[in-house]
Order: structure tokens, then sequence, then C-alpha cells
């Protein structure tokens, strides 16, 4: 017994994946149904492995998880530009089950392909750079011989003037640190078809210390990307040393596709 496992949704012109497709989250060869004038993009797993109980369980192991998220984004990226790709652990009983969700859904489905036709994603994330800030304020002080809190005779006292100093300076760069990510987010906004911000990642998920202020996503048209790219790099001098900028891309656009996934899962 297998299940479906949906990958994207194309347009019925696109044609079956070719054989150097990448195998799927189960290593099978991903192939295509179709139905209501478009294709969808699947894979046959096996039951045992995806029903819905065994899918909750595989979904916690994060040695199962990397390497099947991983294989699910090669065959949507295998398909960019001509597809919608579809959220990760979405699974059909079977592939009428699939033709019944693009009849019904037809009209979603073609409305969000004219949207994200010919464009990809673009991240751009935002974290407060203090290492090189520091660095930066304290060459400044050295070449101008200022810096410091007020100096105290009482050791106590200065130790404490030196704390709330270094509290305040803080809390400042902070704040100008998120303005100006807010300003990017602006900048970037205008430059795209469509954006939106995701939550900030935490230091446990990113690895980088620093605080990240801005996790954005932007739909772009492929005519655009290199005008995009150019953007973030001058933003990135224009805020360095307070921000640290990363853009990542181009992805499918899994940030501008909320697509209905139906009845069907096992």
């Amino acid at each position: 017994m297998t299940y479906t496992w949906l990958y994207a949704v194309a347009p019925a012109d696109t044609g079956a994946p070719p054989p150097d497709t990448p195998g799927g989250v189960a290593g099978e060869h991903p192939r295509t149904v179709g139905a209501g004038g478009l294709l969808a993009v699947v894979g046959s797993v096996p039951g045992p492995d995806f029903d819905a109980d065994a899918l909750q369980r595989r979904l916690r192991d994060p040695q199962w998880l990397e390497p099947a998220v991983r294989a699910h984004h090669r065959v949507v990226s295998a398909t960019a530009g001509r597809a919608l790709p579809v959220r990760f652990g979405t699974v059909y009983r079977d592939d009428d089950r699939v033709r019944a969700l693009l009849t019904a859904h037809a009209d979603a489905f073609r409305t969000a392909l004219a949207r994200v036709a010919d464009r990809t994603e673009w991240g751009v994330k935002a974290h407060l750079d203090k290492a090189r800030l520091d660095q930066a304020r304290t060459e400044a002080e050295a070449a101008t011989g200022t810096g410091g809190p007020p100096d105290d005779d009482r050791p106590g006292t200065a130790y404490l003037l030196r704390r709330r100093a270094a509290r305040d300076r803080d809390t400042r760069d902070l704040a100008d640190a998120a303005a100006r990510a807010r300003q990017v987010h602006l900048a970037l906004t205008g430059l795209a078809d469509h954006s939106t911000e995701h939550p900030p990642q935490p230091p446990e998920a990113t690895g980088v210390r620093d605080p990240m202020l801005l996790n954005g996503a932007y739909l772009v048209h492929r005519s655009r990307e290199a005008g995009f790219a150019r953007a973030v790099r001058d933003l990135r001098e224009q805020h360095a040393p307070v921000l640290r900028l990363e853009l990542t891309g181009p992805w499918p656009p899994y940030s501008f596709v909320d697509l209905p996934t139906g009845d069907g899962a096992p």
C-alpha cells in the first residue's frame, strides 16, 4: 500500500519531471497527476511509514526530518518558476484524492500560479553586529581620546557607573539597529512584488548570539533579481557596522503560497 506525497502544483503544460529529478522523501522518483487543467508533482510513499501516526513520529525525529526536508526542497526546486511549492508533510491517501483537490480548487491554484509566475523568493536576515559596532566605537574613542563613564575616586561607584553606561549603550544600540532593520525592510519591499516578515529566529536556531532584527522574505521577478541583490549590498554598506545583513536565495516562493489542501490525508 502506498500514499501520495504532494510536492507542488504546476500548469498543465509543465510536463512530467525529467528522469534526473532528485529522489523524493522516500527516495521515490517524482511523477505528475493531472486534473482541472493542472498538474500535481507527487511521489508514491510507503503507507506504513507515512500514515498519520507514523508521519507525526517522523516529524519529531531530527535524523529523518532534516534529509526529508532537503529532499522535498530539491524536488520543488526542480520545478521552480513554473510551480507552487506545497507545505512539507502534505500526504493523500491516493492519486484520486489529489485529482479531486486540483479540480475543486482549480481557480485558486491558477490565481496563485499567476501571482508567482517568473518570480523567486529571496530571504534577508538582519542581526545586530555587536562585535563590529564595539570595535568601531573603541577605535573612534581611541582616536579622539574620549569614551568611558565619568571618573570617580570610589572603586565601587566607578564599577557601577561603568555597568550602567554599558547597559545604556547596549539599549541604544539595539534600538538603533531595530530602526535600521525597519528601514532595510521598507527599502526592499519597494523593490519586490510582495514581501512578508517571519518571526525572528532565536540564537539556538541560528547559532548567532546577536539578536535577529529582521527575517524578511521578498518575491522578486527574475528580471529584477540582480538589482535586488545590488540593493542588499548597498544597504549592507549603508548600515554597517550596526547591522549584519545576510541574503539567501533564490528559493521557490514558499512564503507567498497559501494553498488549499483539502481533506484527503490518510
